[in-house]
């Protein structure tokens, strides 16, 4: 027999950027948009983003070294996974917030 489970969490809660110490989601009520961890939140995003394009662009430049070592390419993808997850998680939060994805 299937049991139906009750989300855990009301669909309207921010995930924000960052996770908890053990590294589980942070969540953000509905109602508390224009204070001061939505804020905190925005800025996080914000930084992210920007971090992003500018590993995109490092990544760019020692792909483009021909002569580039293991070390080089380690380093950049290293950097590359970092800002694509931080990236991804900013995007599915907004794609949560506009109804556009699932929480799965």
């Amino acid at each position: 027999m299937t049991e139906k489970h009750e989300p855990l969490f009301d669909e309207d809660l921010r995930l924000l950027p960052w996770t908890s110490d053990t590294g589980k989601p942070c969540y953000l009520a509905p109602g508390a948009e224009g204070g001061m961890i939505s804020a905190l939140a925005d800025a996080t995003e914000d930084r992210q983003i920007t971090d992003a394009a500018r590993v995109l662009g490092e990544c760019e430049a020692v792909l483009a070294q021909p002569a580039a070592g293991a070390l080089a390419l380690r380093l950049a993808l290293t950097a590359a996974v970092r800002a694509l997850g931080d990236v991804l998680r900013v995007a599915h939060s907004r794609g949560l917030r506009l109804g556009a994805c699932d929480d799965d």
